[in-house]
């Protein structure tokens, strides 16, 4: 039996010690950096055919009040959308594929959004392609249907499944709501966009899903502002219901003015203000640039992405997008860490993918700084080298280009003789410098 002094000891002690802790962590957190949470997995994963860890979904708290939207069109779906069923929408319960033609891929059934259309919008010569494909079928397509063109001011007007593409946003907002009425949120997306679940999930729950929200990046054609699509956007369910309504009520109207549009996202956006919901303003939290676009040291703008959550990103390639969801699994798995923020996605991804291959040939870094007297690569090497602000260089088109802040850029055709540097140790300096985050930035 242990005597009641030594007993008395003991729990002083303990709530000395107890004390001492929470004073220090209240004198300290103004102090601290925050950085991400993480602690080791219990999982112990299954291994795949090739030995590598078998995929798992993560824990997604609130992912079934969400339906995920996805948008495509017949002339890139069977390219674009397989991708997904593997990777981002895996582990989602709720999902649905919209497109201009009804058809299964791999057992999933794409759902044709202008099905339900009045036929007289039908008539229109924008559904030209649309109305041969519904009689013809995929044997319908032509090549013409697949030719691509550099994205104009207004667009890609030569293009027939692009002008079709903006019939398919209101649409789109009544069939969703149809297809799951009691859903809290609705994320929609394009077959080309990545999306960070666990990270927009806690981004979510800041919000009171019972009020129209109406959250994308901004942008702006004439006087209407609107979320941009393929950064994704999302629509709380009384939203979207307030786009439904207006949809149904003035459907002759707003077709009308569909047709002398060119954008269905900002028409979207147009019958939204219309009911009265505005956009929440999300940049840099969805982006309409693909991970080599990104510059996550940018200063041109209010906002500075380094602390933000990155929840989104556009214009990815199917491997793109399996590459991306692995190193999410892989952070999720190791170590546990779920949101998402720009720093991580330099420290973990961008900046290893630079620093293993430190030169790349057939690769444009995006530099833009023009150096005129350099006339070979290791001209342009050395004229970054003497710059001490140079982070990277680019020698494309027997021009050299540089540039004070890192992007990792893309690859490019043989054609285009490009071939792209950077200076490790100096973009590790500025990682280091702009350090970790006292916490995260939600846009708030």
């Amino acid at each position: 039996m242990v005597p009641r002094r030594r007993f008395s000891r003991r729990v002083i002690a303990v709530a000395a010690a107890i004390a001492l802790f929470l004073l220090y962590t209240c004198s300290s957190s103004g102090d601290r950096q925050w950085r991400p949470h993480f602690t080791t997995t219990d999982i112990t994963p299954d291994l795949d055919e090739n030995g590598e860890p078998a995929p798992f979904c993560p824990p997604l708290p609130g992912i079934e009040d969400v339906l995920v939207v996805m948008k495509t069109g017949v002339t890139e779906s069977q390219e674009k959308v397989p991708i997904h069923f593997g990777t981002t929408l895996r582990c989602i319960p709720h999902y649905v594929i919209y497109s201009d033609f009804e058809e299964e891929i791999q057992g999933v059934k794409i759902h044709d959004v202008l099905r339900n259309m009045d036929s007289a919008a039908k008539a229109n010569p924008d559904f030209e392609f649309y109305n041969r494909i519904v009689k013809q079928g995929r044997r319908g397509l032509e090549q013409q249907d697949f030719a691509d063109e550099a994205n104009s001011a207004i667009g890609k007007p030569n293009n027939p499944g692009w002008k079709l593409d903006k019939w398919k946003f209101l649409p789109m907002a009544q069939e969703s709501l149809r297809h799951k009425p009691d859903a809290k949120w609705f994320v929609f997306i394009e077959a080309d966009t990545y999306v960070s679940w666990p990270t927009i999930l806690a981004w979510l729950a800041r919000f009171d899903p019972r009020k129209p929200h109406y959250l994308g990046t901004e942008t702006q054609i004439a006087d209407v502002i609107f979320a941009h699509g393929g950064s994704g956007f999302v629509l709380s369910n009384p939203a979207l219901q307030r786009a439904s309504d207006e949809y149904s009520t003035r459907e002759v109207e707003l077709n009308s003015y569909t047709d002398q549009h060119w954008a269905g996202d900002c028409v979207l956006g147009k019958v939204l203000a219309d009911a009265g919901v505005n956009l929440h303003f999300t940049w840099p939290i969805l982006q309409n640039s693909n991970l080599g676009e990104l510059d996550e040291f940018t200063i041109d703008f209010v906002r500075r992405p380094w602390c933000f959550i990155a929840v989104a990103f556009h214009h990815l390639s199917p491997i793109d997008i399996e590459n991306l969801w692995k190193f999410e699994q892989k952070r999720w798995r190791d170590k546990n860490k779920r949101l998402l923020l720009h720093s991580d996605l330099f420290r973990e991804y961008i900046y290893q993918e630079i620093a293993t291959q430190p030169v790349r040939l057939n690769w444009d870094n995006a530099a833009n700084e023009d150096q005129p007297f350099a006339k070979t690569f290791e001209d342009c090497r050395e004229v970054c080298e003497v710059s001490k602000t140079c982070m990277q260089f680019s020698f494309r088109d027997q021009k050299c280009f540089t540039a004070s802040r890192p992007r990792l850029g893309n690859s490019v055709a043989v054609s285009a003789d490009a071939t792209s540097g950077w200076i490790v140790p100096r973009i590790r300096d500025l990682m280091e410098k702009t350090g970790y985050c006292r916490k995260p930035e939600f846009g708030d």
